[in-house]
Order: structure tokens, then sequence, then C-alpha cells
């Protein structure tokens, strides 16, 4: 097997332009015509699709190599470092805190050149202990193959699929130099397909022993960021990655096996980043849909507590809301869970779902 890299004329890559072309003045329309309505929002409701935004972002982009993190921890980091108020802050534990500090960095300071002590900072961030999982790993380092070549692999012991074999570590300075020396430079080519690029190159060097996927998607980030000329961004393309995995994975694979033209994955990325953009209707469907809701209950008599689970539910509670789960979000007593969920009935604002009994749920009472 003959990888990209081992290509003689590696790294000059190449795309078929005309054919790429309709796909990419399609998102570059789909991107204005988000900025515009997201313009048209006002300040409040755009910071707040913004926070939902980079909550779905960390988490799915995690979510991808298989962590789970804490929706609640995310969102108060996030709203923490943004000096959004959203009331109780909950504490978050440091790998929630190193992948926020990652895509902020990235997003925010889209302008900074990007170098190694940059990306050594981010892998620090994300590996805050030293280990990946049990296993230590070299943190803000380039990755030296102590154990054998870098591969990604799939299946039990004994059985394993090798979908990728990396270049060998005594590379990595002079694939990172060039790499680096290419994504700082004026922007010869359309920002967009720059991240698309940048992702792709990132990933086939696979300089870091854990970590890449990440740190790859962080830098397309970086560059739609710039292709954006904004620190907001207002769609999720690891949520989108994470929603085509399968596919991710098999495109990545077949052009990682190819040639040098790599226009196959190019047209996945930039229909990949459409739909991602598409998706993000819903994100604004949404605050509007919570601004409106508290607009519409402003003279409520609600207490702290009704408040506080109220907006959990509107920022996207995962299952079924009882009123177990009211009392542990609220941190008060069965008893007082059960009278403010009555006299969220009784307003109006919650109606039981159709179950009785144990399985007794509540739902928002609007369309």
């Amino acid at each position: 097997m003959v990888y990209i890299w081992e290509k003689p004329d590696w790294p000059k890559l190449s795309w078929d332009q005309a054919k790429l072309a309709t796909l990419l003045a399609e998102v570059r329309h789909a991107q204005g015509h988000l900025l515009g309505r997201m313009e048209a929002i006002g300040f409040p409701l755009r910071e707040e699709a913004f926070l939902q935004t980079l909550t779905q972002d960390v988490l799915k982009t995690s979510e991808i190599e298989g962590e789970k993190l804490d929706k609640a921890q995310v969102r108060s980091s996030l709203a923490r470092r943004l000096g959004i108020d959203i009331g109780a802050l909950t504490p978050a534990d440091r790998n929630v805190e190193g992948i926020v500090e990652v895509i902020l960095d990235a997003t925010r300071n889209h302008d900074a050149p990007l170098d190694d002590e940059r990306l050594f900072g981010w892998h620090a961030a994300l590996f805050p202990t030293g280990r990946s999982g049990m296993g230590r790993i070299r943190v803000s380092a380039w990755r030296q193959d102590d154990s054998g070549p870098m591969q990604v692999v799939s299946g039990p012991v004994g059985r394993e699929h090798v979908h990728y074999t990396a270049p060998p570590a005594r590379r990595l300075d002079a694939e990172m130099s060039a790499f680096l020396a290419w994504f700082n430079a004026p922007a010869e080519i359309d920002p967009v397909l720059k991240a698309a690029i940048a992702h792709l190159w990132f990933v086939t060097i696979h300089p870091f022993d854990d970590g890449n996927g990440r740190i790859a998607r962080a830098i397309a980030d970086l560059a739609l960021a710039r292709s954006e000329n904004s620190p907001q961004r207002f769609y999720s393309m690891s949520a989108q990655i994470g929603a085509e995995r399968n596919d991710y994975y098999r495109v990545l694979e077949r052009t990682q096996k190819s040639g040098l033209d790599v226009s196959v994955w190019v047209a996945w990325f930039l229909g990949c980043l459409h739909r991602a953009i598409a998706g993000a209707q819903d994100t604004l469907a949404a605050v509007l849909f919570k601004a409106g809701f508290w607009e519409k209950h402003a003279k409520a008599a609600l207490n702290a507590r009704q408040i506080k689970v109220l907006n959990r539910m509107l920022d996207g509670f995962e299952g079924k809301l009882t009123s177990s789960k009211w009392a542990r979000f609220a941190k008060c007593s069965q008893d007082t869970a059960n009278r403010d969920i009555a006299a969220l009935i009784e307003f109006g604002i919650l109606r039981k779902g159709a179950a009785g009994g144990r399985s007794t749920s509540y739902r928002i009472n609007e369309p």
C-alpha cells in the first residue's frame, strides 16, 4: 500500500477547481445568508446562538473520538469565558476546560499565526494529565514512534484492520514546517478551500500521539473563521462530521490511499460544510423559541429553581423530564420538585406526558 504522503510530489495536492466551483459558490452563499440572518436578530440572541453553537462544537468534536463530555459543564465553561450570564455556573473538569480553550482560541484568535508552539499549547490543553486513557503520551511534542509506526487501527486484538499508517516520526519536523508555512502564507485559494486542505493535510501528517482529529478540526474551524472574518460561529462543522462519521472516515481513508488529486475529499468537505450551515437554522429556531417563551411568560411568578430547570429544557434537555430529575437538577427535595412542577402545570407552562405512574414525565406546553 502506497499512501498519499509517499508519493514523489507530496505535498503538492491538487483539485479540480472547475468541478468544485459550483459547490464552493453554494457554500459561500449559504455562509453569507446565515451571517446576514444572525446580524438581523440582535446582539443578545446572537450571543445565545453563538454559545449554543460552540457548546455543540465542543461536545461533538470530543464525541467523534469516543469521549462524552457533560453538556452543562461545557456550556458553563464557555459562558464564563465569553462573559455570558446564564445564571449559576456548573464547575467543569480539566478535560472540558481544555477542549473549550482550544476551540475558543481557534475561533476568537483566528488572525493569529499558527505555529508549533500554539499547536503544542492546544495539545497540552487536551491532555492536562499527560495521559490518554490509561496510557502516558508525549504532550506538547511531536510523536516519536517508540513503539512502532503511528497507525489508525480498528478491530479486536489479533484481527486488527489497519486503515492508515502515518509518516515516520523522523519526517515530522520537515512535514510540519511545510504545512505551517503553507497555512500562514497569504491566501492563494479561497479560505474555505484552505480549511478543507488544511484538515486533510494535518490529519495525514498525524504529528501527535493522540488528539490529531480534534486539532485537525480546530485548524479547519480557524480557517473557516478567517473565511468569514468573524470570531463568532453559528454552525458546527464538528457536529455535522459527527452525524456523518462513517462517510467522513471512508472518504478520508480513500483519499489517503489515492493520488495527490484530492477533489473527492474537498467535494465531501464542502458538502458537509453546506449541510452544517443548513443545520444552523435549527439553532436559530431554538434561540428564537427560547426568547419568545420568556417573553410570553415574563409575568409568571417563577422561583429560581423553576427558571433554572426550564432554561435547561429550553437549551436542549436530552431525555424525558421526571420529578426525580427535577429534584436532582434543582438540588431540592422530591416534595419541592412536585410542588414546582404542579405550579408550572397550573400556569400552563408544563404539561404531563401520556404515560402515567412512575413513567410520568413533563414537557414544555408549547407547539
